[in-house]
């Protein structure tokens, strides 16, 4: 994505099973993403909670962020969950097939 393209906007977010979300974009866009393999590794004290499937569920849509948003504060960039950049630690945010 260059500068003079607009950054996605999450306005739809659904829980599904096995740390996965369905996502819905402003740009009509709607992706599964799987995040599982993201909570494996150690994730640090922010994401953390996420490894519970009961907090994981609690996922929201930031209106003013654009993008998803647990109770504690973690977030995610949209433009990864989009799928239009790679993270920058490693790549284990994807779509399902």
């Amino acid at each position: 994505m260059n500068r003079s393209e607009r950054i996605p906007r999450v306005v739809a977010v659904e829980a599904l099973d096995g740390f996965r979300l369905r996502l819905e974009f402003d740009d009509g866009l709607v992706r599964e993403v799987d995040l599982s393999a993201e909570l494996i590794e150690p994730v640090g004290p922010m994401f953390e909670p996420l490894r519970d499937p009961e907090f994981f569920s609690q996922v929201r849509v930031d209106e003013e962020l654009g993008t998803i948003v647990w109770p504690n504060g973690a977030d995610m960039d949209s433009v990864v969950l989009h799928g239009d950049h790679q993270p920058l630690a490693h790549d284990r945010t994807h779509a399902a097939p």
